[in-house]
């Protein structure tokens, strides 16, 4: 094999290469289960911040990492791992859980989307509630959910502190929720465009395949407890 003319081989090993750092390799793992800001991940792993900067340009180069604005605080950003990143390289880090709830502000859309691919892909107990909710689901996600055939319970939007218990694995799944909640905090967020602002088929479509790739990677790492 002509490892020199070999394209495929060579980007894997500059991803190998790039996690080959120990503060890179913990902020790749860090960002596996759920996206963060920097200044999140700066208080996360104790780093300065110009030294997180130059790390984070390091994975970025590498086509490991994207950055989103937020469409709460639109001066903040939050850094996820781009689709793929992390072929070949398989992550270590497991969590548990005794129920997984989903939040987002009206509870009418992302949140309920997201219980529903769970109960499809894990035995573990799911919920989901939102900060502000809404009176009904929406229109858009009940059509979205039937257009790819997912059994989706309709419930009524629930508000997170009749919801939530002690024990519970909160993942938010809208920028607006994940900055709202201070106690409790979610264990992971999620960034995930609001599909109801837009409307349209394709944002509700869009939502759905993005939780859907989340819901399937995180499924057979989270335990029950």
């Amino acid at each position: 094999m002509n490892i020199e003319a070999n394209d495929g081989l060579r980007r894997r090993a500059a991803k190998h290469a790039a996690l080959a750092d120990p503060a890179r390799l913990l902020i790749v793992e860090s960002l596996s289960l759920g996206d963060a800001s920097p200044s999140e991940l700066q208080a996360m792993l104790s780093m300065p911040s110009n030294l997180l900067a130059h790390h984070l340009r390091v994975l970025e180069h590498e086509g490991m990492l994207v950055r989103s604005r937020s469409e709460a605080d639109r001066r903040r950003t939050y850094v996820r791992l781009a689709a793929g990143a992390l072929e070949d390289v398989v992550p270590g880090q497991v969590r548990s859980a005794a129920r997984v709830v989903f939040v987002c502000t009206a509870n009418s859309a992302r949140s309920q989307l997201a219980a529903a691919l769970w109960r499809q892909a894990s035995r573990i107990p799911v919920a989901s509630a939102g900060t502000h909710p809404a009176e009904r689901v929406a229109p858009g996600a009940v059509a979205t959910a039937r257009r790819h055939s997912l059994p989706m319970r309709v419930l009524r939007p629930r508000p997170l502190a009749t919801v939530v218990g002690a024990d519970d694995f909160i993942i938010t799944v809208c920028d607006n929720a994940h900055e709202e909640l201070v106690e409790p905090a979610a264990d992971l967020h999620w960034s995930v465009p609001d599909p109801v602002r837009d409307g349209s088929e394709r944002a509700f479509d869009a939502a759905l395949d993005e939780l859907a790739r989340r819901v399937t990677d995180l499924a057979p790492r989270l335990i029950a407890s």
